[in-house]
């Protein structure tokens, strides 16, 4: 079960990284560009967090079941 649980949260955070690195830069170059797109930026940026709670959450059921 340690083996799963390590696997949900390990791999989900590394495609968060994934995922943040991409659209961190698209949001960097839009700001750049128009300086009203930072909170649209910044929203965009947050989103793929949830998919590493997503995982500490599945590997919590995983340790606790």
């Amino acid at each position: 079960m340690a083996i799963g649980a390590g696997l949900a949260l390990g791999l989900s955070a590394i495609g968060t990284g994934i995922a943040e690195a991409s659209i961190g830069a698209a949001a960097v170059g839009a700001f750049a560009e128009k300086e009203e797109l930072f909170g649209k930026g910044l929203i965009l940026t947050v989103i793929p967090e949830t998919i590493v709670i997503l995982g500490f959450v599945i590997s919590i059921m995983l340790l606790a079941g």
